[in-house]
């Protein structure tokens, strides 16, 4: 059994910052990619940052230059450092892990509950 819980949610004004936080707890081999996604009511879940277990990067565009990903690989905690917060990222914000888990054959999709992130003056 593997679970994600996220914390850091919350309301800025634009402009503002916030981090986010996913830890990740059970029979843990490695977490082979760690992502962030958002969703916005009326709108698909869109990945905002993917980090692998070699280190490379991926963004979304909208997001280039104001978030950061970054992980903790001896706590199996991974972060959103979000900067300029602006309206548009307003969304329910869910933190993904692939993971190899001890005495599994299969690597698995794990969720988190989602924390909400509201950008608004």
């Amino acid at each position: 059994q593997v679970q994600l819980v996220e914390s850091g949610g919350g309301s800025v004004q634009p402009g503002g910052s916030l981090r986010l936080s996913c830890a990740a707890s059970g029979s843990i081999i490695s977490l082979l990619v760690v992502s962030w996604y958002r969703q916005a009511p009326g709108n698909q879940r869109e990945l905002v940052a993917a980090l692998s277990s070699d280190d490379e990067i991926k963004y979304r565009d909208s997001v280039k230059g104001r978030f950061t990903i970054s992980r903790d690989k001896v706590k199996n905690t991974w972060y959103l450092h979000m900067n300029n917060l602006k309206p548009e990222d307003t969304a329910v914000y869910y933190c993904n892990a692939i993971i190899e888990g001890i005495g599994d054959p299969n690597f698995r999709d794990c969720w988190g509950q989602g924390t909400q992130v509201t950008v608004s003056s």
